[in-house]
């Protein structure tokens, strides 16, 4: 999913029961395509936190996990390439800033979501902080690509359902895809 696909406000319930199919959700275990590759905090050393998944487009099953070090301790969770969040595309290529383990269940936020899609219109969302997949990003503070050229694949916005996620006060999380969409970045912005 790139810029000029549609947006789709993501509307989060509480999940029934675990989610066991690979479909975009929040929380719980991710559901792995091609086998386990969970990443490992830079400074920490240790698992990060699972986050939430994203069922990319396209022929096949193709997923995005993101993921980010919760310790307190440990900064540059905001940093595209910093080593402390990583979003891994399966089946793809694990970004040279990651290193993964094969570590099938792990930590994750404390509650699990289901995920439904609202299709907005075009400039609904141009000035909107909500959590969306598609579209344009809606940035906080100014525009903040990673290096090179990415596509726009998700926004997260902090407050509702995913305040677990810290991204700074008040914060907005955005994913990107690279070109031959194989490898992922994240970043973060806060008020």
């Amino acid at each position: 999913m790139t810029t000029q696909d549609p947006s789709y406000r993501l509307l989060l319930t509480p999940a029934r029961a675990p989610i066991r199919e690979p479909v975009t959700k929040f929380g719980g275990q991710p559901v792995w395509v091609t086998g386990p590759q969970w990443p490992l905090s830079r400074r920490a050393e240790a698992p990060m936190d699972f986050i939430g998944q994203f069922r990319l487009p396209g022929a096949g099953t193709r997923m995005a996990y993101l993921f980010m070090t919760a310790l307190q301790d440990v900064d540059g969770t905001w940093e595209s390439e910093g080593g402390e969040n990583a979003l891994i595309v399966q089946p793809g290529r694990i970004p040279p800033h990651v290193t993964t383990v094969p570590l099938a269940e792990g930590p994750a936020l404390g509650s699990e979501f289901e995920v439904e899609f609202e299709v907005t219109s075009p400039g609904e969302l141009d000035d909107a902080l909500d959590s969306r997949i598609g579209g344009e990003p809606t940035w906080l503070q100014a525009e903040s690509y990673p290096p090179g050229a990415w596509g726009f694949l998700f926004q997260l916005d902090s407050c509702g359902p995913l305040e677990e996620v810290n991204v700074g006060d008040v914060g907005v999380g955005y994913g990107f895809l690279s070109p031959d969409e194989q490898e992922g970045r994240f970043l973060w912005q806060c008020c």
